[in-house]
């Protein structure tokens, strides 16, 4: 099981095919994701990975964030997750995770946070067919209609659909199909929409339900800044790493 990427949604856009056909995508940018801690099976109970994305200033976080981050001599990130992996698939703490970690054509799955709609009716929430529009309603048109018997329950019962609070949930979109890659300037365009606003952080992954596939880099693809100064690509297990010029 290989780690996933925090990406930040750009917005989304068209590409053509070959046919002539238009396909909408989502822009995802990955604002520099590095792998900030390892969670190991003797010191946490499980094998994770610790990533972080984008930037904050020192001063806005506080002094044992501030500390975990000078161990990874990574900058204060502004956004935290793990990804839980196996064995097999940890990659070194500081390492930038780039964009064809994913391969085109692969299935992610995308979780993010849903737009906050504020407080909205029975129609616009769970999308209630409403009263009629004329024939005795008055006012009313919109309105749930009943939400319980009179003497028989005598109650309205748990968990009946109403008006409320609508949005800022977490919500997971399953096999979203990547059309692009721009490594140079980390994007992933996946096909289809996500949920989250503009500027909003998305974790991607590799698609739980679809088969990874075989020339899928593993642990994954990632730089890793050397103390001599280069800078050294990661590439699949059974290749060695290429070296590049800083």
């Amino acid at each position: 099981m290989r780690s996933g990427v925090i990406a930040q949604k750009m917005g989304m856009t068209r590409v053509f095919t070959d046919a002539g056909e238009h396909v909408p995508v989502t822009v995802l940018r990955l604002a520099k994701c590095q792998v900030v801690a390892h969670r190991t099976a003797e010191k946490n109970g499980y094998v994770a990975l610790q990533l972080g994305s984008g930037t904050r200033k020192p001063k806005n976080i506080s002094k044992a964030e501030r500390g975990n981050f000078a161990i990874a001599q990574v900058e204060p990130k502004r956004k935290v997750v793990e990804f839980r992996v196996s064995d097999d698939s940890v990659i070194p703490v500081g390492a930038e995770i780039t964009a064809d970690h994913f391969l085109i054509g692969q299935f992610v799955d995308v979780t993010g946070t849903s737009t906050g709609k504020g407080f909205a009716g029975g129609m616009k929430r769970w999308n209630f067919g409403g009263l009629r529009a004329t024939h005795g309603v008055s006012v009313s048109h919109r309105s749930i209609g009943s939400t319980g018997g009179r003497q028989d329950p005598g109650k309205t019962f748990k968990n009946k659909k109403m008006p409320g609070h609508m949005g800022v949930d977490r919500i997971t979109t399953l096999n979203l199909k990547v059309i692009q890659l721009d490594v140079e300037r980390g994007l992933i365009l996946v096909e289809g929409a996500v949920p989250g606003v503009k500027g909003g952080w998305i974790t991607v992954r590799d698609a739980v339900k679809k088969a990874l596939p075989k020339d899928a880099p593993k642990p994954g693809k990632f730089r890793v800044a050397e103390t001599a100064g280069t800078v050294a690509s990661a590439a699949p297990a059974d290749a060695a790493p290429a070296q590049e010029g800083a």
